[in-house]
């Protein structure tokens, strides 16, 4: 039996296989896990990678409050990442749907937002250094804000952002250590239901890489001054301030009553002649 090599030509070298280049995500599923809170959904986003062996391609925000999860990777690792999601979302009690596409097409792939799109997310590049995370959901702003407020003032933490998902639902981001994540979240549930209504919270305390750059952060400049009130409310205020400077009181006791004079006018009255008897 004659090797393949003898049908070769002295001056060339055996011909091999040319394997053509694939696209990385091909043969990959994908895994979509949908909740009605922004904190919950980034809670079953961290679950789902810590689960197995899956990269976080991004969130979704469908308005109404609804946000999903997309996640890629083999199909045993995505089908692991799902479960493990949807068993996290449950027990917020935000949870919607769940969904395994074991090889989505490319068609598919051209025009649903389930590729790889970390490079175009905000937080791209930027690390806490292995700080935790709190996130608190309220709903309408000014309980947010409220809560915003109470957290910075009971515990060291740095605010990152804010969120808003739809249907009056507004969420905080902080971060900082462990302990001081949790005092602050605690701080700020209770000004929320204070204030108004409180949705959801949830603390992280080693969020993954992936999850860090996946956070949405508020872009500040440098330099960045502080804002000054306008001229006209600055002078208001001055004006205001010396109106409540301390002035003599006037005293209506002490003064007299002026009453003028009344001049009773003389009455004449006539003598009566008496008749001689």
């Amino acid at each position: 039996m004659q090797s393949d090599m003898s049908s070769v030509p002295a001056n060339q070298s055996p011909r091999r296989k040319v394997t053509l280049g694939r696209h990385p995500l091909h043969d990959t599923a994908l895994g979509m896990v949908s909740t009605t809170s922004f904190p919950a959904i980034i809670g079953t986003a961290d679950a789902m990678m810590k689960s197995s062996n899956v990269f976080l391609v991004g969130y979704e925000k469908t308005g109404g409050g609804h946000c999903t999860a997309i996640v890629r990777g083999g199909v045993a690792d995505v089908r692991m990442a799902v479960h493990a999601g949807e068993q996290t979302a449950k027990q917020f009690g935000q949870f919607v749907s769940a969904s395994l596409i074991p090889r989505p097409p490319a068609n598919l792939e051209a025009v649903l937002p389930i590729t790889a799109r970390m490079e175009d997310l905000e937080g791209d590049g930027q690390s806490m250094g292995g700080s935790a995370i709190g996130l608190l959901e309220t709903r309408g702003f000014p309980a947010m804000g409220g809560a915003a407020d109470a957290m910075t003032k009971s515990a060291e933490v740095t605010l990152l952002s804010h969120e808003t998902i739809g249907g009056g639902l507004c969420t905080i981001i902080i971060q900082g250590s462990l302990s001081n994540v949790a005092i602050a979240v605690e701080a700020g549930m209770n000004e929320a239901e204070r204030i108004g209504e409180l949705n959801s919270v949830m603390v992280i305390p080693r969020p993954l890489g992936d999850l860090e750059r996946s956070l949405p952060k508020t872009k500040t400049e440098k330099g960045q001054q502080p804002m000054e009130l306008p001229l006209k409310l600055g002078e208001r205020q001055a004006t205001e301030e010396r109106q409540k400077e301390l002035v003599p009181a006037r005293n209506e006791e002490v003064e007299p009553l002026k009453r003028e004079a009344v001049v009773i006018p003389e009455v004449i009255i006539p003598e009566l002649e008496t008749e001689e008897l």
